[in-house]
């Protein structure tokens, strides 16, 4: 859920934007990146759903951060 801002989305193939008070739904297992869409600081809320959800199965494919 986005809460302030825009948000570029990428879920596998598609990129879209979402902006103030819009959601998305990601599938399980689908390659996504978010990124700030907009000269305002991007807030959003992260929901995970499911009997498992930790954090350590995260696998990075491609991370211009450094953190893999």
């Amino acid at each position: 859920m986005i809460v302030h801002g825009t948000a570029r989305v990428r879920v596998n193939d598609t990129i879209e934007l979402r902006r103030e008070n819009e959601a998305l739904f990601i599938p399980q297992g689908a390659k996504r990146r978010v990124a700030n869409a907009g000269n305002v600081p991007l807030e959003l809320i992260e929901v995970q759903v499911g009997d498992y959800l930790g954090e350590d199965d995260i696998v990075r494919f491609e991370d211009v951060y450094g953190r893999a």
